[in-house]
């Protein structure tokens, strides 16, 4: 996966606990998807989280993917494979800026440690199910494949009203809000005094 000792104690505990979130079968329904919106040119991984990680770690196959969700003007004009490794990272952030364009929140977004050193692939697996999400929801034609396999994101329903509907609003009294017919504060003692108790 990558060239770094193996981690010892408390940070070995820690990536272990990260490893266990990686998803085989999202990772299947990612690989199945990348190819329909891509097409073929983009090759087949090796199955398994060792050969994910070597298809998208140059960050070619993510640009041309990201790319694919546009209709007209690509956000990511230059994809060129490289075998330097700060190239590489720099087509990796190219893409995370795209699908930040696209929409998908930073808190969805994966680190480029996280792919590039193999550090997070969970989270990787979370960015491409965050756009393929928002790809389904838009349903702008750009989006090939089953559209089963993303959930579509909650869409903002406004309603419009009316000044005479709102001034009618404040007229109802909500059920929620109780009532104060017949409220009053006899009997009630003044602040910090004691209860009088009248035993009749």
């Amino acid at each position: 996966m990558s060239n770094q000792a193996a981690g010892y104690g408390f940070s070995r505990e820690v990536q272990s606990k990260i490893d266990k979130k990686y998803d085989p079968e999202l990772e299947e329904k990612l690989v199945e998807w990348i190819k329909a919106q891509c097409g073929p040119g983009v090759g087949q991984p090796e199955p398994g989280k060792a050969g994910f990680q070597t298809w998208l770690k140059d960050g070619c196959v993510l640009s041309e993917h990201i790319n694919s969700l546009y209709l007209s003007s690509k956000p990511i004009r230059s994809i060129k494979s490289s075998g330097m490794a700060f190239k590489q990272m720099e087509q990796i952030s190219l893409f995370l800026k795209a699908a930040e364009s696209y929409g998908v929140t930073k808190s969805d977004l994966f680190q480029t440690v996280d792919l590039f050193e193999g550090k997070d692939l969970a989270a990787v697996q979370r960015t491409l199910l965050a756009v393929g999400n928002l790809a389904v929801t838009k349903d702008d034609g750009t989006y090939k494949g089953d559209p089963t396999w993303f959930n579509k994101k909650a869409q903002e329903n406004r309603r419009e009203f009316s000044e005479e509907q709102l001034n009618q609003g404040k007229s109802v009294i909500s059920l929620q809000m109780g009532t104060n017919t017949g409220a009053s504060q006899a009997g009630m003692t003044g602040y910090g005094q004691s209860r009088q108790i009248f035993n009749p």
